[in-house]
């Protein structure tokens, strides 16, 4: 097998080189922060080893993780706790899925000191609860007057957040005008030719949306956001409305690429007309409801997923709640009664198994220890890979 230094630039490769450096940075914080940024070795791992329990197919998010849970205003613009990344997504056994978030469990309360055993007893939670939710067969929802605890709380700061937060830590004023705000952090000043073909492309989609017939798009820059996606074109529009000139709305674009598990499951996949299409199918059925202004469009020969840009805030901490055991294990249930809801709304749909296959596999006895074990031996993995990772970044970091 290759190096692991050659198995990150080999899967890197084809990446804009200007924000590699960056992703690699982040990378080497903490080994859940690698764990994130390497979907890839977790799945190449995944698909040799020769005793992983069968289970159904299913359209999964693919990098299922448990920052890639947050909250976010629906197209009725009421505030949903859910599932949120799906640029991974691919039809691939259900249990894949459960193994990448179980694993990120055990990781990231390492990452984030907390004890061990906190760990053991949130993956037999999660497990437990996820099992259950599969057995009754109806996917359910997270929102305000129906959540507990901690989400509860959570999801209630959401909704009263004012319009402007937002707009204000991610734009300026200049000269009486509002612009993104080139920090290099979020934004990054984009060339002018570029920057004017981008307003064109971005006014013409716009014209096609009644949610935004009354607004023109007055600013764009390159955006810079999360770990595992950063070194794809992503751009963020600044739009104003021409009613209510103090009005303002955040776009995000974001090229769309093939997902990173497609060479390691045989499982047939259907033919898209653009990756940006099949991230919208499964996000579309994944979710109880979805973000504003979720579509797709093409530009410059790629494929792009827009949605209204959502505050990266908007996740639960683990870090902040890490003393708080009751509410770490209402998180936990949460997230695995949402992810057996999202599998359960997908159910039969291109290629996916029914309802009742689901059903089946979640009265199944044998494979959650199955998977406990994996997870237990993959998160010692992770953190040797981390290791070996991050010596090599320092190396090449003091030469």
């Amino acid at each position: 097998m290759k190096s692991l230094d050659k198995r990150i630039k080999k899967f890197n490769e084809g990446f804009l080189k200007d924000s590699l450096k960056l992703k690699y940075e982040r990378m080497a914080k903490d080994a859940f922060s690698f764990f994130r940024g390497t979907c890839h070795l977790f799945y190449e791992d995944l698909s040799k080893e020769k005793n992983f329990p069968a289970s159904p197919p299913i359209w999964i998010s693919g990098d299922l993780h448990v920052e890639n849970f947050g909250s976010f205003k629906g197209d009725n613009r009421l505030v949903y706790f859910d599932l949120n990344d799906f640029e991974e997504a691919i039809l691939a056994p259900v249990s894949w899925e459960i193994a990448r978030i179980i694993t990120s469990i055990d990781v990231a309360f390492d990452s984030f000191k907390i004890a061990d055993e906190r760990a053991d007893d949130m993956v037999e939670q999660f497990l437990y609860t996820y099992s259950l939710t599969l057995q009754k067969g109806k996917a359910l929802y997270i929102e305000p007057q129906i959540a507990n605890g901690v989400v509860k709380t959570f999801l209630e700061t959401v909704a009263k957040r004012p319009h402007d937060e937002l707009l204000n830590e991610r734009t300026s004023i200049q000269r009486d005008n509002r612009c993104l705000l080139i920090d290099e952090e979020h934004h990054i000043e984009l060339p002018e030719e570029l920057k004017k073909e981008l307003l064109d492309h971005i006014q013409q989609w716009a014209a096609k949306k009644n949610q935004l017939s009354n607004h023109r798009c007055v600013d764009v820059a390159f955006r810079i956001a999360g770990t595992g996606s950063i070194g794809v074109n992503r751009y963020c529009f600044l739009f104003q409305d021409t009613d209510n000139t103090s009005q303002y709305k955040l776009i995000d674009m974001k090229e769309a690429r093939a997902s990173s598990l497609a060479k390691y499951t045989n499982r047939k996949q259907p033919i898209w007309p653009t990756e940006a299409k099949r991230i919208f199918f499964v996000q579309k059925f994944m979710q109880n409801n979805n973000p504003e202004l979720l579509s797709t469009t093409r530009f410059n020969k790629s494929s792009y997923l827009i949605r209204e840009l959502q505050p990266s805030a908007d996740k639960i901490s683990f870090k902040k709640i890490k003393e708080q055991h009751e509410d770490i294990k209402q998180v936990i249930d949460d997230m695995a009664m949402l992810t057996a809801s999202a599998q359960i709304r997908i159910s039969g749909r291109k290629g996916a198994a029914v309802a009742d296959e689901l059903i089946a596999f979640g009265n199944k006895k044998g494979w959650q220890k199955k998977l406990i074990d994996f997870s237990k031996s993959y998160s010692k993995k992770v953190n040797d890979y981390y290791q070996e990772y991050l010596q090599k970044y320092n190396d090449k970091k003091h030469s």
